[in-house]
């Protein structure tokens, strides 16, 4: 177990410090609990987007890479169905300049025509990129809205489609900024050689400051239990054929959950995994395979891809 500290402050942030001496860097690290499940199903792909808008700099500091390049830091983020994340890792000495950074897109971010447009096209290109124009990218923009009905984890983290990013209006933008951008729906988490009460205090100093956003219901409907088998068929021009199958399974945090994650490692694995052996080496069915879940909060999928030749 990873032995740390929990404090709440005034504004709801939440922080986590974890000790960690075995290096001088130290890693700072945002967790917004905002992902494509929050999103309207005529304004999918915002979760994703406003993880670019993020680094295009807050009011008072136009840059967000400049300064922290100087203080020897290196920063990115992900985004998926349940949160949005962003990381730094710096030299201890300079730690208070990630506070300084993250604190400042926390309470303003620098929104302009020009930084909404700039990663409106950037997000558009990643879109053709990884799911148009490559083969077996659009499988799951297929596959999800298959798997559920009702749950908004049948969209991808990158939007149903382009024209929900085409269309996105800068008043869209700041609605969901001031939405979930706020202390009381974030966790700092602070690891290094650190001591758990100088973060408190620059946390307090950085954080505490800005203001709680509204309390969020976060109410999600539900998937309904699924009572038949479902099928798509597609063709493509693709080098082979490919068969990906799915189940749905239990939620994160249960006992379900933890045995499906070992029940995948345990079928596709590495070499000596029983799907690997079976369908690869002895029977040849197919040339490459996998079995993996998607950790998702809410109930999710437990997935098999596979491509090869398929009997």
């Amino acid at each position: 177990m990873i032995n740390f500290k929990k404090y709440t402050l005034k504004n709801g942030l939440t922080l986590l410090v974890h000790f960690d001496n075995a290096t001088p860097i130290v890693a700072l690290n945002v967790l917004y609990k905002v992902g494509s499940r929050n999103e309207s199903p005529d304004k999918t792909g915002f979760a994703h987007l406003f993880e670019h808008l993020m680094f295009g700099g807050s009011v008072n500091i136009p840059s967000f890479d400049q300064p922290l390049e100087k203080a020897g830091g290196e920063n990115n983020a992900f985004t998926n169905d349940d949160i949005t994340n962003y990381y730094i890792t710096l030299p201890k000495e300079n730690l208070e300049t990630a506070f300084w950074l993250e604190s400042d897109r926390m309470l303003n971010l620098g929104f302009s025509k020009k930084s909404l447009e700039v990663q409106r096209q950037v997000v558009i290109e990643e879109f053709k990129q990884s799911y148009l124009n490559q083969p077996y990218g659009d499988v799951w923009l297929l596959l999800k809205p298959l798997a559920y009905k009702t749950h908004p984890y049948q969209w991808n983290t990158i939007g149903k489609e382009i024209k929900h990013i085409e269309n996105a209006r800068m008043s869209d933008v700041k609605a969901f900024y001031k939405k979930y951008y706020n202390p009381n729906n974030a966790i700092l988490v602070v690891a290094g050689n650190v001591d758990a009460e100088e973060i408190l205090l620059l946390a307090q100093k950085w954080f505490g400051e800005i203001p709680a956003g509204k309390r969020l219901a976060n109410k999600i409907e539900q998937e309904p239990e699924q009572n038949e088998a479902r099928f798509l068929e597609v063709f493509r021009d693709v080098p082979a054929d490919a068969l990906y199958k799915v189940y749905h399974m239990a939620a994160r945090g249960t006992r379900e959950y933890y045995i499906a994650d070992m029940l995948s490692d345990v079928l596709s694995n590495g070499n000596s995994s029983r799907l690997y052996r079976r369908l690869i080496k002895e029977q040849g069915v197919f040339s490459e395979l996998d079995a993996h879940i998607t950790g998702d909060f809410d109930p999710g999928l437990f997935e098999f891809p596979k491509n090869g030749e398929i009997f």
